[in-house]
């Protein structure tokens, strides 16, 4: 990506994304981003003290998706945040969660779905001077029998099901 431009569209296959986290917590009325240790039962601290009723407001997770991409002349590292991944998945982070707590092999899985997969994607330079990668601001698959991670997955559950 020329680094001139701030934003730039090209055809990229997924090569691998990191499994380790797909998630964060942010408040559920800000999406403000929320300590590990934040209880998953109350907003941030910024919301509670301006909303008092909404002090249990709580907290939800969202997708944030460290992934390898490689375009016809680049290999390279981007982040895909919510918005981006919710395509990709087909459902919220929460949902996905819940599934991959009762099905260990989910975030596995979702790796193996989408490696090599091909994708138009819109590439932004981070607003963020402190920001490592570059952001993916839209995707659309390429190949017009993708499907999203979550419906891979709950195949693979039923196949294994009934096996």
């Amino acid at each position: 990506m020329d680094s001139r431009k701030s934003v730039t569209t090209e055809i990229c296959a997924i090569l691998c994304i990191d499994s380790s986290n797909f998630f964060y917590r942010a408040c559920s009325l800000c999406e403000r981003t929320l300590p590990e240790d934040h209880p998953a039962s109350r907003c941030c601290i910024h919301c509670a003290n301006r909303y008092a009723t909404s002090a249990s407001a709580g907290s939800k997770l969202l997708f944030r998706v460290l992934m390898s991409i490689a375009t016809d002349e680049k290999v390279f590292n981007v982040i895909c945040f919510d918005r981006v991944a919710r395509a990709l998945f087909g459902c919220s982070a929460d949902e996905f969660w819940d599934f991959a707590r009762l099905h260990p092999f989910a975030t596995a899985a979702a790796n193996r779905v989408l490696e090599g997969e091909l994708f138009r994607m819109s590439l932004s330079t981070p607003k963020n001077g402190n920001a490592q990668h570059l952001r993916v601001t839209s995707v659309v698959p390429v190949r017009s029998e993708y499907r999203p991670v979550i419906e891979y997955v709950r195949q693979l559950k039923a196949v294994m099901k009934d096996s």
